[in-house]
């Protein structure tokens, strides 16, 4: 089972994302992860936070024997929306050690805060695992 990417013929394509996916199978569920490491430190800088967030949501996934190609969507809140545009020159090669050249639908909001004060991102994940 694979994940299709669906993009309407007429709309350009984007970049780092897909408009949607589709697939079918068991839904694997991630709740959001920030990027503390496994004892609850968090590295300096949001590049840091995210690739540790993204590893952390790869560290759940394991458990349901899934990796990064079986994600369909991640939903992404950053504390400060210029922070991450700031950052998008050095994001790209952190998401892709971690994540690979899969990339799945995709939203990123601001909001006001996190439930932990030290975090900078908070990611969730939609992953769909073969029957």
């Amino acid at each position: 089972m694979t994940l299709t990417r669906l993009q309407p013929p007429d709309w350009p394509a984007p970049k780092g994302y897909a408009n949607g996916m589709l697939g079918r199978g068991r839904m694997v569920l991630v709740g959001g992860q920030v990027g503390w490491d496994a004892a609850g430190r968090f590295p300096a800088g949001f590049v840091a936070q995210t690739e540790q967030a993204l590893r952390n949501i790869l560290a759940v996934l394991a458990e349901a024997g899934a990796g990064p190609e079986r994600i369909g969507r991640l939903t992404w809140y950053v504390t400060d929306i210029a922070e991450y545009r700031d950052s998008l020159a050095a994001l790209g090669p952190v998401y892709r050690a971690v994540m690979g050249r899969h990339y799945p639908a995709m939203t990123l909001v601001q909001v006001a805060a996190l439930v932990e004060p030290e975090a900078r991102v908070e990611i969730e994940a939609t992953a769909i695992l073969p029957d």
